[in-house]
Formats: C-alpha cells, structure tokens, sequence
C-alpha cells in the first residue's frame, strides 16, 4: 500500500480547507515516516526476500513502534494532541490523528500477518492482499483515484505551480507505486531505508503546491 495512503491524505484535505496537503500527507504516511528512522537506529528491522508476496519481496518481521496497532493508536492520539495543542481545533486533530490509523488499516489489507496488535507479543493480523494483485491494484488506484478526483473538486491552481506542480507530484507517486510492484527488490535494507526517507520530501512538496492553490467556491 502506497498510492492508497495518499489517496486517503488527498480525501481529507479535501473535506478540512483550513488544513493543508503537507499536513494530510504527514499524518497518513506518519507511520512510513518514523519506519526508515526506526530502521536506520536499529530499533526496527525487515529482511528482503525476493518472492515473499507477489507484490512485495519485504519481510516486516520486526516493527512493533511503528506498525503495532498499540503503536498505532499512540502515534494517532500524539499526532491529534500535538495539532490540537498549535491550532485549537478539536475535529480538524481529531481527522488528522485518524489519518495516522488509516495507515495501519490500510496495510492490514495488504500485509502477510505481520502486524502485530500488542508490540512484541501479537497477535499478528494482515490479510495479504499482496499476493492477489489483480484484486490489490484495482482498489489502491481506486482510493488513489478517488482522493485525486475530491481534491481537485475542492481546490483549484492559482497559478502554474499550483497546476503543473501537483501534476508532477501525483505522476511520480503513481510511478513510484509501479516501480515498487513490478521492478527489482531494494538491494539493500540501508539502501530501502535512505530511500524511504525522502517520503518526507512529498509532505514538503505538498506543503508547497497547496499554497498555490485555493478552496473551490461553492
């Protein structure tokens, strides 16, 4: 699951016009933020395994601070506090702190059963939609698809960044999606891990393009 986070993070940016795209993007992908760190301080840890799931050569045998879904819930309850705390705005923390745990749901689709409830000690859930794409891919691209079409409904460029500079993100995340499901394995798990982290360059760039775009009148 990768287009469907952001597809989810497009959705309610789309239904929340005070709070922009960058913030939407952190909360959604907050739990795939804190991963490489956790995996690069050697706190977390995944093997690759080429042929593992159809979709994924990852072996996620060892995330509990991040993809538990205890962890889940305190990263979820952190990230509505924190945004409570600077803005004031009770639903609007309350949205964002859910967009952290649709992160965890959504990968309960796809995963093997490799997500634990309780860290360290399980069960372990996941419903393995890896292995089946003709059923995976469809729904990804359509909760991707579906995020696109509501954002722009509910927002318009203001200029040729707001326009072409949203195009250009939305294509690369579809390209990178594609890349992670049918190329090579990483060739390393440094490698996957330096590699993850420049999904905080999406939540900058998102940051970006929404001030040059604004809410749609009704």
């Amino acid at each position: 699951m990768f287009v469907g986070h952001y597809g989810i993070g497009l959705s309610g940016r789309a239904s929340t016009p005070q709070v922009s795209l960058g913030t939407w993007f952190l909360s959604v992908q907050f739990l795939d933020l804190l991963w490489p760190i956790f995996l690069l301080l050697g706190w977390e840890h995944v093997r690759i395994q080429p042929g593992l799931m159809r979709l994924s050569p990852l072996d996620f045998y060892d995330y509990p601070l991040s993809h538990s879904l205890v962890g889940a819930l305190a990263w979820s309850v952190a990230f509505a506090a924190a945004h409570f705390a600077l803005r004031r705005r009770g639903r609007v923390a309350l949205l964002l702190g859910a967009g952290v745990l649709s992160h965890w749901l959504l990968d309960l689709l796809v995963h093997r059963p490799d997500l634990a409830v309780v860290p360290g000690r399980g069960p372990y859930l996941g419903m393995g939609m890896w292995n089946f794409p003709a059923v995976e891919l469809p729904v990804e691209l359509l909760i991707y698809g579906l995020g696109i079409r509501l954002y722009l409904r509910a927002t318009r460029a203001k200029d040729g960044s707001g326009r072409y500079g949203l195009a250009a993100l939305l294509v690369l995340l579809f390209a990178i999606w594609l890349g992670a499901a049918f190329g090579p394995p990483p060739p390393s798990v440094a490698a996957l891990a330096w590699s993850a982290l420049g999904q905080w360059l999406f939540v900058l760039w998102a940051y970006w393009i929404d001030r040059h775009r604004e809410p749609v009148p009704v």
